[in-house]
């Protein structure tokens, strides 16, 4: 990731042999924070649930407003909280993949992998 500063860094910089380190900003609250772990909750408790039943986004988000009083938090940020933990409380539970991939080590030249299959079209 490139680095971005400000004219005001730039015009620091001559008169200085090295930049300075510059100060990671802090985390900032988010008004979800309180229902992180009702979120969580509601996402464990689906992995037992037939996946007819399981809690949608638009679901979650409504028993937040209706049952806990969360009018000032958006659908939106609901929405990405919960896709983005959906698949982490399913790898916790030991239900999904700990990896996305098997890293190849194949040397140039020195082995080969190859698929066969059949296949057939049917139409144009």
């Amino acid at each position: 990731m490139q680095q971005k500063y400000t004219w005001r860094t730039v015009r620091r910089a001559p008169d200085s042999q090295w930049p300075g380190l510059r100060e990671t900003p802090r985390q900032r609250e988010s008004r979800l924070d309180p229902y992180k772990p009702l979120i969580d909750g509601m996402l464990q408790a689906d992995l037992d649930a037939p996946a007819k039943q399981r809690h949608t986004a638009q679901r979650v988000f409504d028993r937040l407003v209706d049952e806990h009083g969360a009018g000032d938090i958006s659908y939106p940020v609901v929405r990405l909280y919960v896709k983005s933990r959906r698949a982490e409380v399913r790898r916790e539970a030991g239900l999904g993949p700990q990896a996305m991939f098997v890293p190849q080590t194949h040397l140039p030249r020195a082995e080969a992998e190859v698929d066969f299959g059949e296949f057939q079209m049917i139409g144009k």
